[in-house]
């Protein structure tokens, strides 16, 4: 679904907002404090999807956190704070906030503004190196060139990219992708990603693309 860093101190909060991510299939970074925030995002560069921020932290106040953030970085930013007041919201949104949900609030109510900002901010085309993704045409090129990708095929290509800084399992796939998770059988993955591999002129020995990891599933190595 996507990677969030939480950035909350509150170490009770920070546990009980950070589980109903992961229920909603979120893979969530954590922090309370402002300086390891700034460096997850300087490491994750790029594979961060959204910021969700509360106000009251160590080291520097949230605001303050807020225009740092987006100094260095376009990712949307939703704060979550005790501060409800409308001069709060309006110095949350003059510091680069994208959203702003105050405390007390209903954990479904977080999850549905987080999918409503990523739908927003998904951005309309991936590149790396002479490889271009295209997620709302659902279109893959390589050096410009379209290439005839079957649905299941572009989904393992998306997966694995969205998934890139670390491998992913045969039994992932399967459990993400439809079409896959009807087909019980795990090898069926493989020649997806070899008939993938053809189209992306990936070697499988020398890959550009798409690396075998033993004993694990798929990497995309870019």
């Amino acid at each position: 679904m996507g990677k969030l860093l939480l950035i909350e101190d509150d170490l009770e909060m920070q546990g009980l907002i950070k589980t109903y991510l992961e229920q909603a299939k979120f893979e969530v970074l954590v922090t309370g404090l402002p300086s390891e925030s700034l460096e997850l995002l300087k490491e994750y560069q790029g594979s961060i999807d959204l910021v969700v921020l509360d106000l009251t932290l160590p080291e520097m106040d949230g605001f303050e956190l807020c225009k740092k953030i987006r100094a260095i970085s376009q990712v949307p930013i939703i704060i979550s704070t005790a501060r409800g007041d409308i001069y709060n919201k309006i110095q949350g949104f003059e510091k680069g906030a994208d959203d702003y949900l105050a405390k007390p609030y209903e954990p479904a109510e977080l999850i549905a503004r987080i999918h409503a900002m990523l739908r927003r901010f998904k951005p309309k085309e991936m590149v790396f190196d002479n490889l271009a993704i295209n997620i709302q045409k659902r279109e893959a090129k390589i050096d410009h060139q379209v290439l005839d990708l079957t649905n299941t095929e572009f989904d393992i290509l998306v997966f694995l990219i969205e998934n890139r800084l670390h491998p992913v399992s045969r039994e992932a796939i399967a459990n993400t992708i439809n079409a896959i998770h009807e087909d019980s059988l795990l090898r069926s993955i493989d020649t997806h990603v070899r008939n993938l591999r053809l189209k992306l002129n990936d070697n499988a020995k020398e890959p550009k693309f798409i690396q075998s990891v033993w004993g694990i599933g798929y990497k995309f190595c870019l």
